[in-house]
């Protein structure tokens, strides 16, 4: 007897959509079936697919009607039927999690898997979703959260900000149902992490699995080894209520909002949760056990879905506003609160994709962090702000922020403390251009990495962007940790007393070049080992880093700023170039910005991870650069082929950049082309 995977798929997709459409009381229109047909028939076939690579998609809710499509998640059971044609059609696999552990420990995969995982546990899971899933032979991950399957049936679960009717989610008969397809495996989604908890002292809800609660009665946050019981706690429950339910302990936990952190992670691990799932358009190899998934939504057509499964669409352009949390801070809370909705009403409508935040404060503009806007354990709080706007940023401006913050720069309350942990010239100067704590010194390092981990602490965040502040010239570091440093680690470079009594730094070196490369490396090593730190709190964590224009220019300049253009790009996700010809003295702005153009375009990979980063103000005369000036280099970068671009200072109080100047170049609504 045939089976409905032996008929040639012509005749298969007609007749599975038939039995879908009386599976489903009819609820698939007519047309549904010309549309299914079309996106299996007549889309191209892709491209192979890179071999041992998997693919994980997330659901949610699946509604028959479009009027039923109420949030950004929710997708039509019509959509769900042409998507699954179409990896039918197509020769990719949905696998199970069996099959995807058996490949981390060597077993196959097919040429193209693909996990699907649906989350919540919404009603239509049963309703729709199963029947397909049996139809195409389809198998599934499947996560409810146990709190709101818990809720007895004549009780509204507790759903974001509303209250829902318990019948929106599956019971546990249907959960069982699904389980005993034999397709569908169950993972917990959480017992009550499905939320949002106060995360800062302006009551913003940020997700609960991920968050040190902010306790108002005494202005102060929840404690680390709180925190840990308390997702040790949930996920405990979790995982008892499914053993207690369905006779079997969970091996997977899908992070509510796909948001989760080291610590958390280890508390899952320790409960014997083998995987975790998270929101992230990332990769996914064998022997990983965080799976990272693309959420599938409402606003993604067949050609959307097409391009999400093939890869096919370039990572969009990077837009970003590098702006000062000193214009937003004011010691009258009305007036911040007023400059921060100034500042979101702006980011919005400039239409970018992402803000450079300054997270700690210079009210004196000497690039050194004087204060925090943070709570910390070694400088001054200036306001606990950094948490409240880029949380702000992030869901009302719809922009990816990044913590703006010195590697170096930090000066210490102890003044005695701070000049003995700084960076020292051969003349016993600290302050080249900044006053730096020195990166050989392990207590400076210390106190860096300390402040490190509580900005990863303290407020959520894509990225970070090392400040300009991470370079050593030729006359540095000549303290004398520094000097020890040399001797025990660069021992081939230096001589037995390094640095006595020269003029110059490359004067008692072996090799010139090697140690300013030497030093280059090292300075990547620390700001890596920050962003590892950071990692542990935001685990997608991306990193741009400040870089001076004439090492890009003049290469042998690397001697004097330990910055190199080919080493940014191999271990940044962005070099973000200080594309400044006001700032460099620049007699002829605009010829020494096509220099600069040629120069990264030269570099393979160059323009697709160099940030121009251009100046608004001209420092040296402390006025604005005119919209038109600003303009026409904008258009040099754009005509040259620049992709990401970026701007300091915006100024939102007196709006300059002009918005519409702006907007017409660098909003990606302006230019839905650049998202291809």
């Amino acid at each position: 007897m045939a089976t409905l995977k032996s008929l040639p798929y012509r005749w298969r997709t007609a007749g599975a959509l038939r039995q879908a459409a009386l599976r489903q009381a009819a609820l698939l229109p007519a047309a549904l079936l010309l549309a299914a047909l079309l996106a299996a028939l007549l889309t191209p076939a892709p491209a192979a697919a890179a071999s041992g690579r998997l693919l994980a998609l997330c659901y949610h809710d699946v509604v028959p009607d479009p009027a039923g499509v109420t949030d950004a998640t929710t997708i039509t059971v019509d959509a769900l039927v042409q998507q699954f044609s179409w990896l039918d059609a197509h020769g990719y696999t949905p696998i199970s999690l069996d099959t995807w552990a058996a490949a981390g420990r060597g077993g196959p995969l097919p040429d193209k898997p693909v996990l699907l995982t649906f989350d919540d546990g919404y009603a239509s899971f049963h309703e729709h979703v199963l029947p397909l899933l049996e139809l195409f032979d389809f198998p599934a991950v499947l996560a409810p959260v146990t709190s709101w399957i818990e809720t007895p049936a004549d009780r509204p679960v507790p759903y974001g900000d509303a209250l829902v009717p318990r019948n929106r989610f599956m019971t546990w008969a249907q959960i069982r149902e699904a389980r005993d397809s034999g397709l569908v495996e169950i993972a917990t989604h959480s017992h009550d992490l499905h939320r949002g908890i106060p995360g800062n002292p302006w009551g913003n809800a940020q997700p609960a699995a991920v968050t040190r609660a902010y306790r108002a009665a005494d202005g102060g946050y929840e404690t680390e080894p709180a925190y840990r019981a308390r997702i040790r706690a949930d996920l405990a429950e979790s995982v008892a209520v499914l053993e207690r339910r369905l006779g079997s302990r969970p091996r997977t936990m899908v992070w509510p909002y796909g948001a989760y952190e080291a610590a958390a992670a280890a508390e899952a691990h320790r409960l014997g949760l083998e995987f975790g799932m998270t929101l992230e358009d990332l990769p996914n190899a064998p022997l990983q056990r965080n799976v990272h998934r693309r959420l599938i939504g409402a606003d993604m057509d067949l050609d959307d879905f097409v391009r999400t499964v093939r890869g096919l669409y370039a990572p969009a352009p990077l837009r970003a506003a590098h702006v000062d949390l000193d214009y937003v801070y004011d010691a009258d809370p009305q007036q911040q609160s007023r400059n921060l909705d100034r500042l979101l009403d702006r980011i919005k409508a400039l239409g970018i994709n992402h803000v450079f935040l300054q997270a700690f404060a210079d009210p004196d503009g000497d690039g050194v962090a004087d204060a925090l806007y943070f709570p910390n354990r070694h400088l001054p709080l200036r306001a606990d702000l950094f948490n409240r706007v880029a949380w702000q940023l992030r869901t009302r401006s719809g922009v990816r922020v990044f913590a703006w913050m010195p590697v170096l720069a930090f000066r210490l309350p102890d003044d005695g403390r701070n000049a003995a942990l700084a960076v020292q010239s051969l003349d016993g100067s600290h302050e080249a251009r900044y006053h730096r704590l020195s990166p050989f010194d392990p207590d400076a390092l210390e106190i860096i990495t300390g402040i490190y981990e509580d900005l990863g602490r303290a407020a959520h965040f894509s990225g970070v962007l090392f400040h300009d502040d991470a370079f050593l010239t030729d006359q540095e570091d000549a303290a004398p940790a520094a000097r020890a440093f040399y001797r025990r680690h660069w021992p081939e470079l230096v001589g037995p007393d390094p640095l006595a009594g020269a003029d110059k730094v490359a004067d008692e070196v072996a090799d010139e070049v090697a140690f300013a490369r030497a030093k280059t490396r090292h300075l990547i090593d620390v700001t890596e080992t920050l962003a590892d730190v950071l990692r542990r709190y935001e685990p997608g964590l991306r990193t741009a880093r400040n870089l001076y224009a004439r090492p890009v220019l003049e290469p042998a300049s690397e001697a004097w700023f330990a910055q190199n253009l080919r080493l940014f790009i191999d271990h940044y996700d962005y070099a973000a170039l200080m594309a400044m010809p006001h700032l460099e003295g620049a007699p002829a702005p605009r010829r020494w910005l096509t220099r600069l153009l040629e120069a990264v375009r030269a570099r393979p990979d160059g323009l697709a991870r160099v940030v121009f980063e251009l100046q608004t103000r001209d420092w040296n005369t402390g006025r604005p650069i005119p919209d038109d000036e600003l303009a026409a280099k904008l258009d040099l970068l754009l005509d040259g082929g620049a992709r990401h671009l970026a701007w300091y200072p915006d100024d939102f109080v007196t709006g300059h950049p002009g918005l519409s100047m702006l907007r017409s170049r660098v909003s990606l609504a302006t230019h839905p082309a650049v998202l291809e």
